[in-house]
C-alpha cells in the first residue's frame, strides 16, 4: 500500500511562503493523480489543487495565482508552492494520490499563517 509523506507545514507570517512536499514510498506516483487538500477547524476538507497523470492542474478559485502544484515521477513527489499566504490558509494540508476508486493519503502538515 502506497505512503504518502507530507513536509513542508509550519508558522509564517501573512505574505509569506511555504513549499510543501510529498514523497511516496510503496508505490509510484506515475499513473496517479495527486492532489493537495486542506481542512480548516471545524471546516470541511476542501481540495485545494491537483495535478494529473498528464500535467492538467486545476485550483481552487481562493488559491489561483498565489499557490502553484508540481510533480516529479523521478523522486515519486509532488509538491505545493504556496506564495502571499494569507489567515485564511491556515490549515492541515493532505497530500492525496487517486486512481480511480483507489485513494491513498498522507498524515498532514500544519500551516499556520499569523496576521
Amino acid at each position: 500500500q502506497m505512503q504518502l509523506v507530507e513536509s513542508g507545514g509550519g508558522l509564517v507570517q501573512t505574505g509569506d511562503s511555504l513549499r510543501l512536499s510529498c514523497v511516496a514510498s510503496r508505490g509510484f506516483i506515475s499513473l496517479y493523480r495527486m492532489n493537495w487538500y486542506r481542512q480548516a477547524p471545524g471546516k470541511q476538507r476542501e481540495l485545494v489543487a491537483q495535478i494529473s497523470k498528464d500535467g492538467d492542474i486545476n485550483y481552487a478559485d481562493s488559491v489561483k495565482g498565489r499557490f502553484t502544484i508540481s510533480r516529479d515521477n523521478a523522486k515519486n513527489a509532488v509538491y505545493l508552492q504556496m506564495n502571499s499566504l494569507e489567515p485564511e490558509d491556515t490549515a492541515v494540508y493532505y497530500c492525496n494520490a487517486q486512481l480511480v476508486q483507489i485513494d491513498y493519503w498522507g498524515q498532514g502538515t500544519q500551516v499556520t499563517v499569523s496576521s
